[in-house]
């Protein structure tokens, strides 16, 4: 079983940075890939960005590309997300989750965190 427990959201103005922790403990595998994913109110949950924890390998959405940045640290079983240039559209809950499969559906992810409330004012 792995427990996944996100960190670090908060309220920041547009043009802010804030950066996310995700902390894993229990029986992570190395060969799993972590994402991270947010939902807005009244809105689907929707794929923000992902890692290999094996390896460096990244992925984003088209809509963070260029301003969020994902990495991980495997000594401390922890996933970082920077995100800068933040956009009252970033605001949403956003989830770390276990990636089972190489897609980015949130079918294809499990074992989410609690979440952590991002607020960006314009």
């Amino acid at each position: 079983q792995v427990n996944l427990v996100e960190s670090g959201g908060g309220s920041v103005q547009a043009g802010g940075s804030l950066r996310l922790s995700c902390a894993a403990s229990g029986r992570i595998s190395s060969s799993h890939p972590m994402g991270w994913f947010r939902q807005a109110p009244g809105k689907e949950r929707e794929f923000v960005a992902a890692v290999g924890w094996s390896d460096s390998s990244t992925y984003y959405a088209d809509s963070v590309k260029g301003r969020f940045i994902i990495s991980r640290d495997n000594a401390k079983k922890t996933v970082y997300l920077q995100m800068n240039s933040l956009k009252p559209e970033d605001t949403a809950v956003y989830y770390c989750a276990v990636q089972l499969r190489s897609s980015f559906r949130v079918s294809d992810f499990t074992s989410w965190g609690q979440g952590t409330q991002v607020t960006v004012s314009s």
